[in-house]
């Protein structure tokens, strides 16, 4: 072996001096500092290759429907182009890289259409002893198609673990509406396998139990529902103790609505601050909330104690009458009737004693009836507003037939009636549904008219549903007395939402 010395020439050359002797590569001669292999680094690559236990090419699968890859052995994991997600992915189907250390990685650009994902790494490896050897490479993986098992539950239709039956047993459909915009709001759907309208409800399919769950925990916390559940045994392995069930979870609504008038029995009478037993429903939430219109006293029932004691709608929003209002007289603070015990009253209503005659008596029947209201802030003389008859209506209430005839008024107001043909023709906005392709029938077409113009007129019926610009529609001024009059509740353009639409569109268009 032949050593070059460091030491200039002629120059003196100390004993003990720290100067390295370089030797020659014994492949290509270009002076070196001693190693075990007696080579260059160049020679060195081009006789051991570090990387040969590394595959240069793999594959990676993809689910097309719900932009997931594959995480062996059953992961199915949401990653985007160039994210660390994905590098931690395409490494993890390299298995030569223990052998190595990994110094660095990332990705080559390639065409988002190629199918072809480059991921470029840089590793250490040590050869012959103390020798470590760093090499720069490119791996391609391939990524090909393949269906989760998810989506293939969902593509099959008819394949479920768990169902959720949602039933309301009443004449108005308004709760279901209300729910059906919650669920949209929170985005509750997004397990779901499928949904498909029934009578009087929704039935919603999952895949696992746990996605049911967390549906009816949410149908439990917007709405008083009452859960019953059962399970079918499909199939049982008896040597590894595997049982295969199906699960169904239903749902039973309150069976009332806004603006159902409902009897309440003694006990509940005590219990809600002595309010007077026939009210009026004002809204369905995660409770009842009850109004009684002669004195607008409030109360709320809960979900528990309502299923303790439930009780029914003895008149529904479609049996109420149009009445023309002929004198108004509010009714001052002062002589008001307050009782100890009383509980809250409403500050947004305003109570008046009101003169009204039937619509269709009006001119052939002079007779006026007198009722106590709690809608004085709303009504003026002339105005057209819908109540209960309770003298004409078919009631049959085992509570309702106990209570005095005296203590019962004769009619109830609910609330003032506005043109619904200029309102649905004014009306520039409009809501989203779970199922936009099911035919709807006149009746139902008419109580979601109802539950439209229940959220132009209460405010906070509004902060849980997502209303949207309707663009079909233009805004043009209609010339109408109600139009005109500043009373008819309009929403504005303040709190509605833009509907986001992605269409394809050629650049000549734009």
């Amino acid at each position: 072996m032949e050593y070059i010395n460091n030491a200039p020439v002629g120059g003196p050359v100390a004993s003990g001096s720290g100067g390295v002797n370089k030797i020659l590569c014994c492949e290509c001669g270009v002076p070196i500092e001693p190693n075990a292999s007696n080579m260059c680094v160049p020679c060195l690559r081009t006789h051991v290759d570090i990387t040969e236990n590394i595959p240069k090419q793999a594959v990676i699968f993809f689910c097309r429907n719900c932009e997931r890859y594959l995480n062996p052995p059953n992961e199915w994991v949401p990653c985007t182009l160039e994210s660390k997600e994905l590098l931690s992915l395409c490494l993890k189907r390299l298995q030569g890289l223990r052998q190595v250390k990994l110094v660095d990685a990332g990705f080559v650009w390639t065409e988002p259409h190629s199918k072809r994902i480059k991921v470029k790494l840089t590793v250490h490896g040590e050869v012959m002893s103390d020798v470590v050897l760093q090499q720069v490479f490119v791996v391609e993986f391939t990524v090909n198609n393949q269906m989760c098992d998810d989506c293939h539950r969902t593509e099959a239709k008819d394949f479920w673990r768990c169902m959720v039956q949602v039933r309301q047993k009443a004449v108005n459909r308004k709760t279901l509406f209300y729910l059906e915009q919650m669920i949209l709001k929170h985005k509750a759907h997004e397990n779901t396998l499928g949904i498909k309208p029934n009578t009087g409800g929704l039935d919603f399919f999952y895949a696992t139990d746990a996605h049911a769950r967390k549906m009816v925990d949410f149908l439990q916390a917007v709405l008083p529902v009452k859960v019953t559940n059962s399970k079918k045994l499909i199939s049982h392995d008896i040597h590894s103790n595997s049982y295969n069930y199906k699960y169904s979870y239903a749902i039973d609504i309150v069976p009332v609505s806004k603006g159902s008038l409902v009897c309440l029995n003694k006990r509940f009478v005590q219990q809600l601050g002595h309010i007077a037993p026939v009210c009026l429903v004002s809204k369905v939430a995660n409770a009842i909330h009850l109004i009684d219109p002669q004195t607008a006293q409030m109360a709320e029932v809960q979900n528990m104690a309502y299923w303790k004691t439930p009780f029914e709608a003895i008149c529904n929003p479609k049996q109420m009458i149009e009445f023309i209002v002929m004198d108004v007289e509010i009714i001052p603070v002062s002589k008001r009737k307050t009782f100890p015990g009383q509980g809250p009253v409403s500050m947004r209503h305003t109570l008046a004693d009101i003169w009204v005659v039937k619509a269709a008596e009006l001119g052939i029947n002079d007779n006026t009836i007198h009722v106590k209201s709690h809608l004085g802030h709303l009504l003026k003389p002339g105005d057209s507003v819908l109540g209960f008859d309770l003298r004409e209506a078919n009631v049959n209430n085992s509570d309702f037939e106990k209570l005095n005839a005296d203590t019962v008024p004769d009619v109830l107001l609910v609330k003032k009636s506005y043109d619904k043909t200029v309102r649905k023709q004014s009306r520039n906005w409009k809501l989203k549904h779970l199922n936009e392709d099911v035919a709807v029938d006149t009746d139902i077409e008419n109580e979601y008219n109802e539950f439209l113009e229940d959220l132009e007129e209460d405010p906070e019926l509004r902060q849980n549903v997502n209303i949207f610009k309707d663009k079909n529609k233009t805004q043009m001024p209609v010339d109408t007395n109600d139009m005109d009059d500043p009373s008819v509740p309009r929403i504005t353009l303040e709190e509605m939402l833009y509907d986001l639409v992605l269409d394809d569109q050629d650049m000549g268009d734009v």
